[in-house]
């Protein structure tokens, strides 16, 4: 029986925490942040969870791993 891949696209934005939630970076922090607000640049650092229904998809795309 063939194994499942790694879905690559998906490895590079997407990464399981210790519960086994999936996190993400928010959007929109790549570039052209002069002209925002210094609480909206501040509110979108980090990594945040993914919503719920997308959850299932992301970790059958990951095949189990994550970085």
């Amino acid at each position: 029986m063939p194994k499942q891949k790694t879905h690559k696209g998906t490895k590079k934005r997407f990464r399981l925490s210790a519960t086994g939630k999936v996190m993400h970076r928010s959007a929109g922090t790549s570039h052209l942040a002069a002209r925002m607000s210094q609480k909206r640049k501040r509110n979108l650092r980090g990594t945040q969870t993914t919503a719920s229904c997308n959850e299932k998809g992301i970790k059958k795309a990951l095949a189990g791993n994550s970085y």
